[in-house]
């Protein structure tokens, strides 16, 4: 389970804070992380992160950006199916590979991210918005619920129940993400608010696009918040799911996420203007809430 992953999670001492973008939601060599996984979650993490890095970090344009990406993707299916590693990215494909070999870890998954990661590229290129919470859901399918599927797959949990958890607790991240972060994607054209939801509260885009908070706003933000939260309860039996550290960790995971919601919340739609962030002092409660679950 991931521990909120693209924008991605640092080396965590303990408890792991809980994930403000996408691939922060790897435990990477955190205490509560069995120490037989680290090494191969610090691969995907290592994949993940520069897959990101290419996706949003440095000036190119959006037609390089997915130049880079499409060829990260030509050298993921390559080692997959045996090849060296080539040069440009051998630091991230050659420790990944001896991980696909030694735990079967599923391609798919790792190309639904890359392919998670063009989409983004795109539609931001394009201006173009998520028509409805179906629509947003598959694009968390690929961005975010891999990060789970790949860590059950190392955990050696499996079930259809357990799968379903996981996916709803890493597109619950994915959510989360959106709206503690829209002051800071719409200015770069980023529209994960739905039409759908913005029609149903007669919220125009225009609004949105000069962060003018209304009561209309408000609400539209505090029902996606909501939705959320809704989300992410409908994962939360996962944690009993999962063995010792493990479990822990995802209790953290969990814990950190509705954090994140709860100043979501408090801010009362105010997400649109202001990014509510974790602080050292939110580390007790997450910690209590997690003893209790």
């Amino acid at each position: 389970m991931p521990s909120p992953a693209p924008s991605s999670a640092a080396v965590q001492a303990a408890p792991p804070a809980p994930p403000v973008t996408h691939y922060e939601n790897f435990p990477v060599a955190s205490l509560l992380c069995p120490p037989r996984l680290r090494q191969p979650i610090a691969a995907i993490y290592a994949f993940a992160r520069a897959a990101d890095d290419l996706a949003d970090e440095g000036d190119a344009s959006a037609d390089e950006r997915l130049a880079d990406l499409c060829a990260y993707r030509a050298e993921l299916r390559a080692v997959a199916g045996g090849a060296a590693p080539g040069p440009r990215w051998a630091a991230i494909f050659g420790p990944l590979q001896a991980v696909l070999q030694s735990y079967a870890l599923p391609v798919p998954l790792l190309d639904d991210l890359l392919d998670a990661f063009l989409q983004d590229i795109a539609m931001t290129r394009d201006g173009a918005t998520y028509a409805t919470r179906a629509d947003l859901l598959d694009y968390c399918r690929r961005s975010a619920n891999p990060v789970g599927r790949l860590l059950l797959h190392l955990y050696g949990v499996g079930g259809d129940a357990a799968l379903a958890e996981s996916d709803a607790i890493c597109s619950a991240l994915q959510l989360i993400n959106f709206w503690q972060d829209l002051s800071v994607d719409l200015p770069r054209g980023r529209h994960y608010l739905t039409d759908a939801d913005c029609a149903a509260h007669g919220v125009d885009r225009a609004e949105l696009a000069r962060g003018r908070r209304s009561a209309a706003t408000d609400a539209l933000v505090m029902d996606c918040a909501a939705w959320a939260r809704r989300t992410m309860l409908a994962g939360a039996p996962l944690v009993h799911r999962l063995p010792g550290r493990m479990g822990w960790e995802l209790r953290f995971v969990v814990q950190g996420g509705l954090r994140i919601l709860d100043k979501v919340e408090a801010l009362h739609g105010g997400s649109l203007v202001t990014r509510p962030v974790l602080r050292a002092t939110d580390g007790p409660r997450m910690a209590w809430r997690a003893l209790r679950m």
